[in-house]
């Protein structure tokens, strides 16, 4: 990363919540420093953060582009624990860490570490969390601080090495009964049919209670 593209990405919010179109900060950063992306696309940061920008790009401040989205208060995720059904499909998806829980097990958010990037959300299969504004009032910078920018980026960093790690380390080796090898790419595949079954199973649970609740 370009010295420029380093001092771009310590002016962001750290939420990574890919609303600014790429993948992460460091990828928006990186997009502004090449002058392929505006210094107008992160919601999380508003007017304030476009205002950091503007001072260290030399560009001239300018609304935020309503096509990446509005500024608004900062929002954390909540899990509904009575019809969370294990998935561990949020857990994947939270680029910070800031859910906790076991597979068939109920999850729980880690509000403080939570940055109300809602990635949570279109990975839930029974739609069981919501987001709930934690500073009525308050957009932008004036509704995160520095350090919580920090602490998020350090979380990030760990969630993509871990991540990383477990890419070059599948919880399983197949044999290849044709040739005697073993491949990675067959052990990804039958770890991820086990926790697509899983994840049926699951779900056809937790329609089966909901079916009870109403009484169905």
């Amino acid at each position: 990363m370009s010295t420029l593209a380093a001092r771009i990405e310590a002016l962001l919010p750290q939420t990574q919540c890919t609303r600014c179109g790429y993948s992460d900060c460091a990828g928006y950063a990186q997009a502004i420093a090449a002058c392929q992306a505006g210094i107008n696309q992160c919601p999380p940061g508003g007017a304030q953060g476009i205002a950091r920008l503007a001072a260290l790009t030399g560009q001239p401040p300018r609304p935020l582009d309503p096509a990446f989205g509005v500024e608004g208060p900062r929002a954390v995720a909540v899990i509904d624990e009575a019809w969370c059904i294990g998935c561990t499909l949020c857990l994947d998806a939270c680029p910070v860490d800031a859910i906790a829980g076991l597979p068939k097990r109920m999850h729980t958010v880690i509000e403080p570490h939570c940055t109300g990037c809602a990635l949570c959300i279109p990975a839930c299969p029974v739609d069981c969390i919501v987001m709930e504004t934690v500073t009525p009032g308050r957009s932008g910078w004036q509704a995160w601080s520095e350090a919580q920018a920090r602490a998020a980026r350090a979380r990030y960093a760990v969630h993509r090495a871990r991540c990383a790690e477990t890419a070059v380390q599948p919880a399983a080796i197949v044999s290849n009964k044709a040739t005697g090898t073993t491949s990675a790419a067959a052990a990804a595949a039958v770890s991820a049919e086990r926790k697509r079954s899983a994840i049926e199973a699951a779900l056809a649970q937790a329609r089966a209670r909901r079916g009870q609740a109403s009484g169905g």
